[in-house]
């Protein structure tokens, strides 16, 4: 029996496949940062992640959480 796996899938696709997963933590840590609802004191919040998942920061809310990101010239993401 033959694996299939690999039929069809762009090189790219193949690529992130054969990545570690501390390669995978460290994409995009220079250039990322991850922006998810918490709760802090009973109070909603906005935390800031690296791309690796380490808290960077709290923000009173999502908008200075973002530009927050832009500041400090990384791209932001909403992670739900």
């Amino acid at each position: 029996m033959t694996d299939n796996r690999n039929f069809g899938v762009s090189p790219a696709a193949r690529l992130l496949r054969s990545l570690s997963a501390n390669d995978l933590a460290s994409l995009g840590m220079e250039e990322l940062a991850y922006v998810k609802p918490t709760v802090v004191n009973g109070t909603l919040a906005y935390a800031i992640h690296a791309a690796d998942g380490e808290k960077l920061a709290t923000a009173p809310n999502r908008d200075i959480a973002i530009a927050t990101v832009h500041h400090n010239d990384l791209d932001a993401f909403s992670v739900h």
